[in-house]
């Protein structure tokens, strides 16, 4: 039986091979990368045909387009054998039928940032390509609003470019007078007919209605402009970027090293986990293979915060649907769950705690007896909550039938994660691309079939067992060895090494003061995080800096697609529907 793994690595070629055949005249140039991932070059006047005949011509099929981003390549230094290229606008594509990837690039010039829109073959190219114009400055042509998306509306210039400050003290102290607070506020004033809605149908008034920034049932500052026939949702423009700190920015002006506390505030509620793809793939670039201790405690660890963001997420949907008790209980656990975490790594929801190449320190004296106290209480618990949430009768009334979408519009619009798993498709990273390890682990991946809002909630609900059977498994087979790889690019090295002789203890201030030197090269590094999939896109001019950090988060793409699944329901059926994505606004709007 061919493993996941193989079956990867074989269809690769086969892609790349066949895209050659059917369109080999339309490819200037290929690229190899040290993720292995086939990346081509093509003039921006083929992309949609390059595009389509991935998704619809190749065997296997690319379903979705995973993400969209953009390079500032002006300089950069290291370029050899690739198109002359000011700007490069990056495709990623993903096969679920083949479990492989597939990148493709247009070199633009900054005198022309032109390119075709490809939202008609993607819906969920709308938000990214808004997201490139706002960052890059970069034109879609054929989109239907190329409208700032992060940035708010009256912003100068656009941020990711190189000539555009990175830190505060780069730009004049902030002030804001009476006029320009006016204008900031009319800026933001929702004009409907910029979206194409209209005021009026035939027999009724429509009402428009902001459902946020500041509302409870939106999980943070996120707005959406409600289109309403009384109660009943016409249609929706959900409204981001009030959470937006630059952390891409971020990326590109820290060290390799000391970005690292930064990723644990994408998705905050992930902890650690939002650490483990942004180090893989700096080690993928640098080289360095971690012992086999360090993969089984990032994979504890990893779990661990799987089940308290699970936990929160399970408190907070039967709280939106009118079922207070449940996240009392919850927090009480969670908590439980962040002292076993903190007597690990010295810190409770953001510990920073995993380094390159390793982990920051071994497992401390004794760690084996709060893992068993996790394990010891945690089953019980959540069998008791199956009987206080998903066997309520009114709980299931207000999510089965509810904001439905099938597999393939799962894929139209970047879904992953538990949303894509309850469509009925069994498809996780941790099985189908195992990662740090995990494919030593036994463990199910819980699906559903109908893709509501009740099965959204079911699939993370069983997650979290499976998580427990994964820690346990941590628990019982946990090797010994070192907690940081010997690399010389480990970052910092262990620190008991620096007593021994002088050379030791320089490089280890160097390390962690300027950060180690990562050789030239670009990378994408994915795992399956609490909301869905989560990668990191890096890129190494070689030197102690990232040239560009991309960070693809599963709730960006989610919460696109909320006008899509909720038209024709009422607003309280909508707040079922938000719930159900599980999402929190760092990570959208990084």
């Amino acid at each position: 039986m061919i493993s996941s793994a193989e079956n990867s690595s074989q269809t690769v070629p086969a892609a790349l091979e066949q895209m050659r055949q059917l369109h080999g005249d339309l490819i200037r140039s290929e690229q190899v990368t040290c993720d292995g991932m086939p990346t081509v070059w093509v003039d921006r006047q083929d992309i949609k045909t390059v595009l389509r005949a991935l998704r619809d011509e190749t065997t296997p099929r690319f379903e979705m387009l995973f993400d969209v981003t953009a390079i500032d390549e002006r300089l950069r230094c290291n370029r050899a054998g690739q198109p002359a290229s000011e700007f490069t606008v990056v495709y990623h594509l993903m096969s679920f039928s083949g479990n492989c990837d597939f990148r493709v690039k247009v070199a633009l010039q900054d005198s022309d940032l032109t390119i075709p829109s490809v939202v008609q073959l993607w819906p969920s190219a709308n938000w990214y390509e808004r997201e490139v114009w706002d960052m890059f400055g970069i034109k879609f042509d054929g989109h239907p609003n190329l409208y700032r998306i992060v940035l708010p509306p009256t912003w100068k210039g656009h941020a990711l470019r190189k000539e555009h400050p990175a830190r505060a003290t780069e730009m004049e102290p902030f002030s804001l007078s009476d006029e320009q607070e006016d204008y900031e506020q009319a800026a933001l004033k929702f004009k409907p007919e910029e979206w194409g809605m209209k005021r009026e149908s035939e027999n009724s008034e429509f009402m428009f209605l902001n459902l946020g920034p500041n509302h409870p049932s939106v999980h943070g500052a996120f707005r959406i402009a409600l289109q309403l026939d009384g109660e009943i949702l016409v249609d929706a423009v959900p409204d981001i970027g009030y959470h937006h700190r630059g952390a891409e920015k971020m990326g590109e002006r820290q060290s390799w090293h000391t970005y690292i506390p930064y990723t644990d505030r994408i998705d905050y509620l992930g902890g650690v986990m939002n650490n483990l793809p942004y180090v893989m793939a700096v080690e993928k670039m640098a080289g360095i293979e971690v012992p086999e201790r360090v993969k089984v405690i990032r994979v504890m660890l990893s779990e661990m915060f799987r089940i308290c963001s699970h936990l929160l997420f399970y408190g907070t949907f039967a709280q939106d649907v009118g079922q207070l008790s449940p996240i009392f209980y919850m927090f009480v656990e969670r908590e439980r769950i962040f002292n076993i975490i903190e007597s690990i790594c010295g810190a409770r929801m953001h510990p920073g705690w995993f380094r390159i190449g390793g982990v920051a320190q071994d497992l401390p004296n004794g760690w084996e007896k709060r893992i068993q106290e996790l394990l010891d209480f945690m089953p019980a618990r959540l069998d008791e909550y199956d009987s206080m949430v998903m066997n309520n009768g009114i709980l299931k009334r207000r999510t089965q039938g509810v904001g439905v979408y099938d597999t393939n519009e799962a894929f139209n619009w970047g879904v992953t994660g538990a949303g894509l798993r309850a469509t009925g498709l069994e498809w996780d990273f941790r099985k189908q691309r195992p990662y740090s390890g995990y494919e030593n682990f036994e463990f199910d991946v819980p699906i559903a079939v109908n893709g509501d809002c009740y099965d959204r909630c079911a699939i993370r609900v069983e997650e979290m067992r499976q998580s427990l059977r994964i820690i346990k498994q941590c628990m019982d087979n946990m090797p010994s060895g070192n907690y940081k790889s010997d690399h010389p690019l480990t970052t910092p090295p262990r620190k008991e090494n620096t007593m021994q002789d002088i050379e030791t203890l320089i490089n280890h201030f160097l390390s962690v003061s300027w950060g180690p030197v990562i050789p030239a090269n670009e990378v994408t590094m994915t795992i399956e995080a609490t909301k869905g999939l989560n990668s990191y896109y890096l890129i190494s001019d070689g030197s102690t800096t990232s040239y560009r950090t991309r960070i693809r988060t599963p709730s960006f793409a989610h919460l696109q697609m909320i006008p899509e699944i909720s038209r024709g329901f009422m607003v309280s059926d909508l707040i079922a529907i938000i719930a159900s994505i599980d999402f929190v606004m760092a990570d959208v709007d990084r």
